[in-house]
């Protein structure tokens, strides 16, 4: 089992205290007892991702932090606040969620429109975010297939969620639906942003290559009840191309998660 201590010369960006989640008033926990930290650290950000086989409550996890889904019991904090309306967490899912009748400029902006922000400037910081994410010129299409590719819809939904909280992003399976050189695209994409932008970055998938490839911390969930048991830290270089993938310490890693997965399987 993963212990989860506070570092007290640093603060914790989300923490996730003593959760339990029961659909039967109680009478069953799917989850209990789980702890979940991950330390905020200001100018560097992190890539954490999150394993586990299907069922065992990661994607709820993420529904917690975004504030769309509340535990049966225990605490969810972003910045040592509980979640709230004035502290959510944007999402980025693995089902295109931009709004098909908005134009992508409307798309990235929407959480600006709804804290009030004019037009003028949250079309102004919209476009400094559809440019890096490399979508500069479709800016007034319309965001739905097959006006975009699936890869182009995922980058309006990851340049929404940077404007409405640059500080972390959620990301649940969100290249599961991609064809192979798309989704390679879509992590390059991720390496530059986790670069340039240092966010928190809390990613689940179900890929055991892809977690390698991108994360610096993996966290591996048993089920029933769901816990955390493992956690690997990935030691390779923070700057990141396809070529890593290529060395033995890259596929060593690769063979280690993909033993301690089975081994947490194997707990049922």
């Amino acid at each position: 089992m993963v212990n989860f201590k506070d570092n007290p010369e640093q603060e914790n960006i989300v923490e996730l205290r003593g959760i339990g989640q029961s659909y039967d008033g109680g009478k069953n926990f799917i989850i209990k007892g789980l702890d979940f930290m991950v330390e905020d650290k200001p100018s560097q950000g992190q890539f954490v991702v999150i394993l586990g086989m299907s069922g065992c409550g990661k994607s709820t996890l993420l529904r917690y932090i975004a504030g769309l889904q509340d535990p049966t019991e225990g605490q969810v904090l972003v910045k040592g606040k509980p979640v709230s309306k004035d502290n959510r967490v944007s999402m980025v899912f693995q089902q295109y969620s931009s709004l098909p009748w908005m134009t992508v400029l409307d798309n990235v902006g929407l959480a600006l429109r709804y804290k009030g922000v004019s037009k003028e400037e949250r079309d102004a910081k919209a476009m400094e975010l559809i440019q890096k994410v490399g979508l500069d010129g479709h800016q007034d299409k319309f965001a739905q297939y097959p006006s975009l590719s699936g890869g182009q819809l995922q980058r309006v939904a990851i340049a929404r969620s940077l404007l409405a909280n640059p500080e972390v992003l959620l990301m649940d399976e969100p290249f599961g639906a991609l064809d192979i050189r798309t989704r390679i695209q879509m992590q390059d994409l991720l390496t530059d942003i986790w670069k340039e932008f240092d966010p928190t970055i809390i990613f689940v998938t179900h890929d055991i290559s892809e977690a390698v490839y991108l994360a610096d911390d993996i966290y591996i969930m048993k089920s029933a009840p769901s816990l955390f048991v493992e956690h690997i830290k990935i030691d390779l270089p923070i700057d990141r191309n396809r070529e890593i993938k290529r060395t033995p310490r890259y596929i060593e890693l690769v063979h280690e998660v993909e033993d301690r997965m089975v081994a947490v399987a194997d707990m049922g």
